[in-house]
């Protein structure tokens, strides 16, 4: 029992989901039935998946305002490429474009000494304005049915973004449990000063990161186009807050040291249900961006008295 409590105290994220999907059951008989919850999951997994790279960002240290932008860049280049009928090509094009953006990231960061968020937020921009020019502000839509089905498909009821969300979910944890990277973030996070001292190549491992956060941020806008059979120079606003707030309310540190994606699942599905939950319940939308930062707000604050 004692143990059950203490993994509770080290995810709080659990606790507030738990707390949360309690009150929206009670409120609402149609929020526990099976379509629902499997509806939730599969709004969540675009957000989640970014906010897997960002808990690494934040987790080094560091912010990622840019994730918006790369998920933009990444799917109007892939949609432009599926246009000339290669599947295989357009889904390497949007790794790449990620994985480049987020180099650009770290190297910046890392080598440049910038402040992350003066960095990300530079590239946010940037990345922007090369979506709109690329796209000359228009969508590009109709793509191969056999890139669709990514997103619009299931295996045995279950929809492919949820079981690619849950694979990276299973990767990233392995990696922050298993490997040098995972120890290395921690470290760098905790004490850069120490790291560097301790021989980790911290401008190496910070690149890296950021080229995670970019990848990811390409892989969600794989899924959301595959979707909605479209790419909107318009896709991934906001997508850095809730990215952030998903980390945050999954308990990390935004000074770094401190986080997990366990964490961050939680925190991405607590941000699911409210939606959702007030979404049945038909309160109104410009009521729900309050009561979202209402419960960021006090994540916070209980995050201080600890």
């Amino acid at each position: 029992m004692n143990k059950v409590l203490k993994k509770m105290k080290d995810y709080p994220a659990i606790v507030g989901f738990i707390g949360i999907s309690i009150f929206f059951s009670i409120l609402s008989n149609r929020f526990l039935t099976i379509p629902n919850i499997i509806n939730v999951f599969r709004q969540v997994s675009i957000q989640a998946i970014i906010a897997f790279g960002m808990t690494m960002v934040i987790i080094s240290g560091g912010i990622d305002l840019s994730v918006g932008s790369v998920f933009a860049l990444s799917a109007v280049i892939m949609a432009s490429v599926l246009k000339s009928g290669s599947v295989f090509l357009g889904v390497i094009v949007a790794l790449a474009v990620g994985a480049l953006m987020g180099f650009i990231n770290g190297f910046i960061i890392a080598k440049g000494r910038i402040q992350p968020f003066i960095a990300t937020l530079a590239t946010m921009a940037i990345g922007r304005s090369l979506t709109l020019v690329y796209t000359q502000g228009m969508p590009i839509t109709g793509l191969p049915k056999s890139f669709r089905v990514i997103g619009r498909g299931d295996f045995l009821g279950l929809p492919y973004p949820i079981i690619i969300m849950l694979s990276i979910f299973i990767l990233i944890w392995f990696i922050s449990k298993n490997t040098k990277l995972g120890l290395y973030t921690y470290a760098i996070g905790g004490n850069e000063t120490a790291a560097k001292l301790s021989g980790v190549k911290v401008i190496k491992y910070k690149i890296i990161i950021y080229m995670i956060s970019g990848i990811l941020s390409a892989v969600s806008a794989m899924l959301l186009t595959a979707r909605l059979n479209s790419a909107q120079p318009t896709f991934g606003g906001g997508y850095e807050l809730d990215a952030i707030a998903a980390v945050v309310l999954g308990g990390a540190s935004l000074s770094g040291g401190r986080g997990s994606v366990v964490g961050t699942i939680f925190g991405a599905l607590i941000m699911g249900v409210i939606n959702n939950g007030l979404n049945l319940l038909n309160v109104s939308p410009f009521y729900q961006q309050a009561v979202k930062g209402a419960v960021i707000l006090i994540a916070v604050l209980l995050e201080r008295e600890d």
